[in-house]
């Protein structure tokens, strides 16, 4: 039971965030593309995604998001408690601007 809970919450999230990534895409593609670290191509496909396909893809119970900060020190660094907000602020934003998820091995 708590297999298939945790399989919806992951197709649930998985909606989620391929309908705010549509929106980010349509509202300013440039933006969300650095945003979401993909490229022009991937944008262009899933802006132009139906309901229906976007419904199909987001129902696997593998999380379509990922992390882009992937080391134990990067995420330290920018969660030390010294450092002033907005200093934090533009930390993180330059390390996930350059961040692109890795890929895979299928």
């Amino acid at each position: 039971m708590a297999n298939t809970d945790t399989s919806k919450e992951i197709a649930d999230l998985n909606l989620t965030y391929m309908l705010l990534a549509q929106k980010l895409l349509r509202e300013d593609k440039a933006a969300a593309m650095v945003r979401l670290g993909i490229g022009n191509e991937l944008a262009d496909l899933l802006a132009g995604m139906s309901l229906a396909e976007t419904i199909r893809i987001a129902s696997t119970n593998f999380m379509l998001c990922a992390f882009r900060l992937d080391e134990a020190s990067v995420v330290k660094s920018v969660t030390q408690a010294e450092r002033a907000p907005a200093l934090q602020q533009a930390h993180l934003s330059i390390l996930l601007a350059g961040a692109r998820p890795q890929a895979r091995a299928a």
